[in-house]
């Protein structure tokens, strides 16, 4: 059965290979709903191959520019930031694939949760920022959270048919970024161009950045304590350059199983949209007598001071990892307009998460109130730089 997808954040590059399974996959996917951002010219291309039902901008201005971009019949087209719950949560879709960037994709997903749709989860921000809350509301409306992330989604599949009580560790592996081998000299002087040479997966901007300052490992600790209810002590992090190892699971008799893969996010992907079957495919596939020898290494919290800064935020829990995934997304965005040196991210944050009052996460609210004050305190900070 052919299965109705809501897709925001289709110009993004997760976005972007969504799209890329769903044309190989016609038979099996549909697309109803498109939301893009100010890639206009993007979204009317794949809005007129796929046809979608409904499809989101943020302004009219959007819309319009839209409208004379696309080639097709015009479909409804919604704009506004409630609109992108709209989306998620729209009724001629079975499923929601949240491939958005940053904290713009919290509220979506539990809009997704509320109509009763499972969600395909990359948008990593959101368990980040609201773990609790997400989870719970799953839980509450029966629906899943299927991870995208190439880590989480091997987890799951390590996994399969295992008791809890039977495991040991979580092993997520990272590639260690582009600065893997860079002194901590050299490392201070990075520009944004530099960050964004990743050497083995292709991203959008942000994601690459949080690779380069390994902060995205530690969103995803945080993310595999929500997705596989793990405590931090269960979690250990593995710098493994070929990635081809994507992560592992020890258990309490000793034993350990990877999932193994070819670096190519269309497999995880392909992976969400179609679980719980198994889709054959033409994408590259793994060959163990080319890929060479696997390496792991322990992580350099020197070098790398935001994994350290993100894990100990996990072991507070409450509302402090979203004043560090707040703070952490201003950062970054100084950082890629040439605004703040790459060793300035990991100072704000760091010193965000240690200036910041700590609070229980009781509600949305709460999460809202955290990035306000995240947001005053980066602009204080910058201020102070200046």
């Amino acid at each position: 059965m052919r299965k109705n997808i809501a897709l925001l954040g289709a110009t993004g590059s997760i976005g972007a290979q969504v799209c890329e399974v769903a044309r190989a996959f016609p038979d099996y996917f549909k697309i109803r709903v498109m939301t893009g951002n100010r890639n206009i010219t993007k979204l009317a291309q794949l809005s007129d191959e796929f046809d979608p039902d409904l499809i989101w901008v943020p302004d009219e201005a959007g819309a319009d520019l839209l409208l004379k971009a696309k080639r097709r019949r015009s479909r409804e087209i919604i704009t506004g930031q409630g609109g992108l719950s709209v989306c998620a949560g729209y009724g001629g879709a079975d499923f929601t694939v949240n491939a958005l960037v940053g904290r713009a994709g919290l509220v979506p997903t539990l809009s997704a949760i509320e109509s009763g749709k499972s969600v395909a989860l990359a948008n990593k921000e959101t368990l980040v920022s609201a773990g609790s809350l997400v989870t719970e509301a799953a839980k509450k409306n029966g629906v899943e959270i299927i991870p995208v992330d190439s880590e989480h989604s091997a987890i799951s599949q390590c996994l399969a048919g295992s008791e809890a009580k039977h495991i040991d560790k979580l092993i997520l592996t990272a590639s260690g970024g582009p600065f893997r081998k860079w002194d901590a000299e050299k490392i201070r002087s990075a520009k944004a161009a530099d960050a964004l040479k990743h050497p083995n997966w292709r991203m959008g901007d942000k994601i690459t950045v949080d690779c380069a300052t390994m902060m995205n490992k530690g969103f995803e600790f945080i993310e595999a304590m929500w997705l596989f209810e793990a405590s931090p002590g269960q979690i250990e992090i593995l710098v493994h350059p070929q990635s081809v190892v994507h992560s592992m699971v020890r258990f309490t008799d000793g034993s350990v199983i990877a999932q193994l893969g070819a670096p190519d996010m269309r497999n995880p992907i392909l992976r969400a949209l179609s679980y719980p079957n198994r889709l054959k495919n033409d994408f590259k596939k793994l060959d163990l007598t080319e890929c060479g020898a696997l390496t792991f290494e322990k992580c350099d919290d020197e070098r790398f001071p935001c994994l350290g800064i993100a894990i100990g935020a996990a072991r507070e829990g409450g509302t402090l990892p979203a004043v560090l995934n707040a703070s952490n997304e201003l950062a970054v965005g100084a950082f890629l307009r040439g605004e703040l040196g790459f060793y300035g991210i990991s100072d704000i944050v760091g010193r965000a998460v240690s200036e910041y009052k700590n609070k229980p996460l009781a509600d949305i609210a709460g999460v809202a109130e955290a990035e306000a004050w995240a947001e005053e305190h980066f602009a204080a900070c910058m201020k102070e730089a200046v």
